[in-house]
């Protein structure tokens, strides 16, 4: 099954928040623990195969499931 994966940074909080598409629509919204600064802009040039990763490996807060 393909997902459309987006992230959108919050450079306050250094945190993104990611959302999984399938057809459109929303299937899953996560939030990433707060990163260090070079993490988060780090992550400012990931693609969607690096998000998919970092779903996998790493404890992300569940907002919407």
């Amino acid at each position: 099954m393909y997902y459309d994966i987006t992230a959108k940074p919050n450079k306050q909080k250094k945190t993104y928040t990611i959302r999984k598409y399938i057809n459109g629509e929303l299937l899953a919204k996560y939030r990433t623990p707060r990163m260090s600064r070079a993490e988060f802009n780090s992550a400012s040039d990931w693609m969607e195969y690096d998000w998919q990763n970092f779903l996998k490996n790493n404890q992300v807060q569940i907002i919407k499931k």
